[in-house]
C-alpha cells in the first residue's frame, strides 16, 4: 500500500494495536494477517496488546458472529460491534481494553525503574 513507508512512525513506540475489519469481506480476513504480521509480530507487542474488531453493518447478515480466525489470529481477542444493537457492549470491551494496556504500561515503567536503582 502507498502509506508503507509511514508506518514505522505509526508504530514507534505504539502501546496497543486495534483492528476493525468487516468480517463479510474474505480479503478483509487475508488483510488482517498482514496487519498483525507487521505492527503487532514486528514490533514485537504482546498478543494481549491487540484487539480485533469485527464491526458488523446496519443490516448486514448476523452470521459471521460465529467467527472463527485461523491462527495465530485465534490467539486474539475479538470482539463484534454492532452500533446499531450493542454499542454499549463494545464501549465497555474497549473500556476494559484500554485499561489492559494501562497496566502494561505500568509494570513495564515499573520495571525500567527498578533497573535502573539496581
Amino acid at each position: 500500500s502507498r502509506f508503507e513507508t509511514c508506518w514505522p512512525a505509526l508504530m514507534k513506540d505504539s502501546h496497543g494495536v486495534i483492528i476493525i475489519f468487516n468480517p463479510e469481506l474474505p480479503s478483509h480476513l487475508k488483510e488482517i494477517e498482514m496487519w498483525y504480521s507487521c505492527f503487532v509480530q514486528q514490533q514485537p507487542l504482546l498478543d494481549s496488546q491487540c484487539l480485533l474488531v469485527a464491526h458488523h453493518k446496519p443490516g448486514s447478515a448476523g452470521d459471521t458472529e460465529n467467527l472463527s480466525l485461523a491462527y495465530p489470529l485465534n490467539k486474539l481477542k475479538l470482539i463484534h460491534s454492532n452500533l446499531e444493537e450493542d454499542p454499549e457492549d463494545v464501549r465497555m470491551e474497549f473500556i476494559k481494553y484500554f485499561r489492559s494496556i494501562i497496566a502494561i504500561i505500568n509494570e513495564s515503567r515499573e520495571r525500567e525503574e527498578m533497573s535502573i536503582i539496581s
